[in-house]
């Protein structure tokens, strides 16, 4: 038997194994939801059929022949029942995306405007204008050296239970078995 397929998968798997990256969660805040907002649509269809018979397989002394073309246009609309489109939905979604916008603008002008060099390029104009008069804030009630809190819960655990094993931890050192 021939095994070469068999081979290939096999070896796709292991490249697969050896080289994918682990999928991290994204914080999406005011996520889009839905996207589309469809009251109903219009379709316009122009189709064109050409008929070509000839009806002289019985018989070399039937002259009959039908030609026939079909043309034709369609407009078709749908309205949707029951749509959730409404008036206060689209509102909604309009200061969602406009919320957004301002937190991530907030989020990133202190650093646009601590950088002169962005206003002289013209590729930048939008974003030099929109963090225009955006000053950061000097309240900060997270300390500059301090890392992640998840990680200082987590040794905090460590050292809680020290002989427990957590996946994932580089830091992490096993504890070695010995030959008692």
């Amino acid at each position: 038997m021939d095994y070469k397929f068999t081979a290939l998968l096999i070896v796709m798997l292991t490249l697969l194994t050896l080289f994918a990256k682990p999928a991290y969660p994204r914080n999406d805040y005011l996520t889009n939801g839905t996207n589309s907002c469809r009251t109903g649509e219009v379709d316009v269809r122009i189709q064109t059929e050409n008929r070509d018979n000839d009806y002289r397989h019985n018989s070399f002394t039937n002259n009959y022949d039908s030609n026939s073309d079909n043309d034709s246009l369609s407009v078709t609309y749908r309205h949707y029942i029951g749509t959730a489109c409404t008036k206060q939905f689209r509102q909604v979604q309009q200061e969602n995306m406009e919320l957004k916008q301002q937190l991530e603008l907030m989020k990133m002008c202190g650093r646009v405007n601590s950088n002169p060099s962005l206003a002289q390029n013209e590729n930048f104009r939008l974003l030099v204008s929109k963090c225009t008069g955006v000053t950061p804030s000097s309240n900060r009630s997270r300390p500059e050296n301090s890392g992640s809190l998840w990680d200082e819960l987590k040794d905090e655990y460590k050292k809680e239970n020290p002989g427990i094993t957590l996946m994932g931890d580089k830091f992490l050192t096993l504890p070695v078995p010995t030959n008692d």
